[in-house]
C-alpha cells in the first residue's frame, strides 16, 4: 500500500507537461502531416516497422513524446541520451545495452535529444550500429539538420519536420490539462485563455508550464484564473526566440525580404517580433546597414547614412529611444527605390578575380615614386583625368589588357541610379567613339 502512495506522490511531483504526456498515437497532439491516417509515420507504425530518423522542429512540438510512442508501438526498448550531458562513453554504454537486448530478441530505439550538439566524432559513433541494425536511431533537433548534422548520419536517417502546434491543437490540450486532478477543478476565463494561447506560440510545453504556474498562484477558494492573474504570470516572459537557431534567422530573413519587397508594415512587424523575443537591437541595426547597400544601393545613397545614424543612436541612447530610430530606418528602406546593381557588380567582380589569372597592373596605372621606377616606365603616359573636359579621358582603360571593356556595374532605372545610368551611358559612348585606346585598338 505504501508503494502505491509513493507512486502517486512521485506522479504528483512531476510537471504537468510530463503527467499529460500521451502514450498512444491517437492521443498525440498535432503533426497530422506525419501521423494522420495514411501519412508516412502512421503507415510505418501500422506495419510494425520503424527506421532511423531525425525529428526536426521548434521546442514543445512533441519530438520526445513522438519518439517514445513509436518505440512503445513496436514494443522496442527506449534508451534516451541528452547531447548536452552525454559523450562517446555514454553512447558506447547505450549500444552495449542494445546489443544485450537484441540477443534477447528485442529491438532498441536510441533517442538522442538535441543531437545537433554532438560533434562530428560523437555523431560518427552511431553509424556502424545503425548500419548493423543494433539500434534504431532517433535524433531530435531544433536546428536545421543540413547545417548541424554530418552527411554520413543524414544519409542513414530520414528527416521529418515537425511544425509549431496550431491554436486548435493547443486549445484541445488546454481542455485536457484542466481536467488534471492536481489542478483541483481550476478554470480559465475567456480572456486568460486567449492570453495563454497567444503566449504559448505553438509550444505545448510553454502552455502547460505557464498554466501550472498560474494555478499555483490562484486562490484555492476561488478556482478560477482571470486575465489579471495571467498577465502577471506572463509579464516577464518572452516569446519563443532562439538567438542563433533557425527561428532567429527565419525572422531576420522575413524582415529583410519585407524591406526588399517595399512593405514597411511587414518589415516593422518582424522588427517588433524580434525585439519581443529578446533580439539585440544592435544586431538588427547592423543587418539594416547591410540592407541599405544590398537592396537600395545608389538608387538612394541617403539610406546608408540614415541606417548608420540609427545604429549610432542605438549605441548612444539604448532602448527604447534607439529602437525607434532603427524602426525609422527600416521604414525608410522599405519605401526607398530599390537597386541591387552594386551588390551584383561586387559579386561579379569577386567571381572575376577568382576565375582570372593574376594579371599585372598596367604600367600606366602604376605609381612611380623613384627615378628607377620612372625609368622602367611606371606611370608613363598616364592621363590625369582632371586635365580633361568633364574629368574624363575618352578611350582610357583601367583594367588589365585581357579584361579591357569589361562591364560589371549596370544601374537600374530607379531612383538616383536613373541619373547614374544616364552618365555612364554618356561616358561609354565617348569611349566607343574615341579613335584611341590605351592598348592601341580602334573601337
Amino acid at each position: 500500500m505504501s508503494d502505491l502512495f509513493a507512486l502517486d506522490a512521485a506522479q504528483q511531483a512531476q510537471p504537468l507537461a510530463a503527467r499529460l504526456r500521451p502514450t498512444r498515437l491517437d492521443d498525440y497532439v498535432g503533426q497530422q502531416h506525419l501521423v494522420g491516417e495514411g501519412k508516412p509515420l502512421r503507415q510505418a507504425l501500422d506495419r510494425g516497422q520503424l527506421h532511423s530518423m531525425i525529428l526536426w522542429g521548434p521546442p514543445g512540438t512533441g519530438k520526445t513524446t513522438l519518439a517514445l510512442i513509436m518505440a512503445q508501438t513496436v514494443d522496442a526498448a527506449f534508451i534516451t541520451l541528452s547531447a548536452v550531458l552525454s559523450g562517446v562513453k555514454d553512447i558506447r554504454a547505450a549500444v552495449e545495452q542494445a546489443q544485450i537486448l537484441l540477443g534477447q530478441g528485442r529491438r532498441t530505439v536510441l533517442f538522442v535529444d538535441e543531437v545537433h550538439r554532438f560533434n562530428k566524432a560523437q555523431q560518427d559513433a552511431f553509424l556502424p550500429h545503425v548500419e548493423e541494425g543494433t539500434i534504431t536511431f532517433i535524433g531530435a533537433t531544433t536546428e536545421n539538420p543540413s547545417f548541424e548534422l554530418n552527411n554520413a548520419l543524414l544519409s542513414r536517417a530520414r528527416v521529418y519536420r515537425l511544425r509549431a502546434l496550431a491554436p486548435e491543437d493547443l486549445s484541445g490540450l488546454l481542455v485536457r490539462a484542466l481536467h488534471d486532478p492536481a489542478l483541483n477543478g481550476m478554470q480559465l476565463d475567456a480572456q486568460a485563455t486567449e492570453l495563454l494561447l497567444n503566449y504559448a506560440d505553438g509550444d505545448a510545453r510553454r502552455l502547460l508550464n505557464m498554466l501550472e504556474v498560474a494555478a499555483d498562484l490562484a486562490d484555492v477558494d476561488v478556482p478560477n484564473i482571470g486575465a489579471d492573474l495571467m498577465r502577471e504570470v506572463l509579464r516577464d516572459a518572452v516569446r519563443r526566440f532562439d538567438k542563433g537557431g533557425d527561428l532567429f534567422y527565419d525572422q531576420i530573413s522575413a524582415m529583410h525580404k519585407s524591406v526588399r519587397g517595399s512593405d514597411p508594415d511587414a518589415a516593422l512587424y518582424w522588427f517588433a517580433r524580434m525585439l519581443d523575443g529578446g533580439c539585440d537591437p544592435l544586431y538588427i541595426a547592423r543587418r539594416v546597414v547591410r540592407m541599405a547597400s544590398e537592396d537600395i544601393g545608389n538608387a538612394d545613397p541617403r539610406a546608408l547614412t540614415l541606417c548608420l545614424q540609427a545604429w549610432d543612436v542605438q549605441e548612444r541612447l539604448g532602448s527604447p529611444e534607439g529602437e525607434l530610430t532603427i524602426a525609422q530606418a527600416i521604414a525608410y528602406l522599405a519605401v526607398a527605390p530599390k537597386s541591387n546593381a552594386v551588390y551584383n557588380a561586387y559579386n561579379q567582380a569577386r567571381a572575376l578575380v577568382r576565375q582570372q589569372p593574376t594579371d599585372e597592373v598596367p604600367l600606366h596605372l602604376r605609381n612611380a615614386p623613384t627615378q628607377l621606377m620612372k625609368d622602367e616606365g611606371f606611370g608613363a603616359e598616364y592621363h590625369y583625368a582632371h586635365d580633361f573636359p568633364d574629368a574624363f579621358v575618352p578611350g582610357e582603360n583601367y583594367f588589365p589588357a585581357s579584361l579591357q571593356d569589361t562591364r560589371l556595374y549596370e544601374p537600374v532605372n530607379r531612383g538616383l541610379e536613373i541619373k547614374v545610368a544616364e552618365k555612364l551611358a554618356r561616358l561609354r559612348e565617348l569611349n566607343a567613339s574615341s579613335d584611341w585606346t590605351r592598348y592601341g585598338k580602334r573601337k
